[in-house]
């Protein structure tokens, strides 16, 4: 039974969120702030964070910063309505989800089994590898290699970059890669997925202003070439 820790400084949100994940089976522990999420998770071991981004205290931006360096803990995050800044800022952190207030708490436990499931089972093709360039994923340890350097990816950008990889020289939407990658589409598609495809780029171009394996087919979408 997944653990799933709820970062929400109002009361009735974490009641609510807690209510629908405990009945979807999850064990949740609950934290008002971010400087007590901070020392929950020195003691605790989450399967998920769902994470307020306006908090008292640490924020959940700064959260997630401090998170990110040391852990692929995966990371849902909950934004204001129309605080595009911070979803984006969100997902250039890290994040590997995020629902804007008010959410359905429906969708909010779908999306973090999506996740979950996800982590744990990202590709059927468990043992095989992929490898372009100087770059080799192992898809059973989730794990990337560039010149034989470690590569610290985050939960989505393994999954997008695996999913591109799987499919070379296919080139695919942005539309289709949040279908493929998130399981779902929002108002900020085309946000998510620039932000996850810049942040490949730095990790394994050895010129991300000039990428020679994540293209952009300018009215189409993506593709990699090997």
């Amino acid at each position: 039974m997944a653990t799933i820790l709820v970062v929400d400084d109002e009361p009735i949100v974490r009641d609510v969120v807690v209510r629908y994940l405990r009945r979807d089976g999850f064990k949740t522990i609950e934290a008002a702030s971010g400087d007590e999420a901070q020392r929950l998770l020195e003691r605790e071991l989450p399967a998920l964070v769902v994470l307020d981004v306006m908090l008292p205290g640490i924020d959940g931006l700064e959260l997630c910063r401090s998170i990110r360096p040391r852990s692929d803990l995966p990371i849902v995050m909950l934004t204001a309505r129309g605080e595009e800044t911070d979803r984006i800022v969100g997902l250039e952190l890290g994040a590997d989800d995020y629902l804007t207030k008010p959410f359905s708490p429906r969708e909010l436990a779908v999306r973090v089994r999506n996740v979950l499931r996800r982590a744990a089972n990202p590709h059927s093709t468990s043992g095989q590898r992929l490898a372009f360039g100087d770059v080799e994923i192992d898809l059973a340890t989730r794990e990337v290699r560039r010149n034989d350097d470690a590569l610290k990816l985050t939960l989505k950008e393994f999954d997008l970059l695996a999913f591109l990889a799987s499919h070379p020289r296919r080139v695919f939407s942005r539309e289709q890669l949040m279908d493929h990658v998130w399981g779902h589409r929002s108002e900020l598609d085309t946000g998510t997925v620039t932000v996850h495809i810049r942040r490949l780029r730095e990790k394994i171009e050895a010129e991300p202003a000039r990428p020679r394996h994540i293209e952009t087919v300018w009215g189409a979408g993506y593709r990699l070439t090997p």
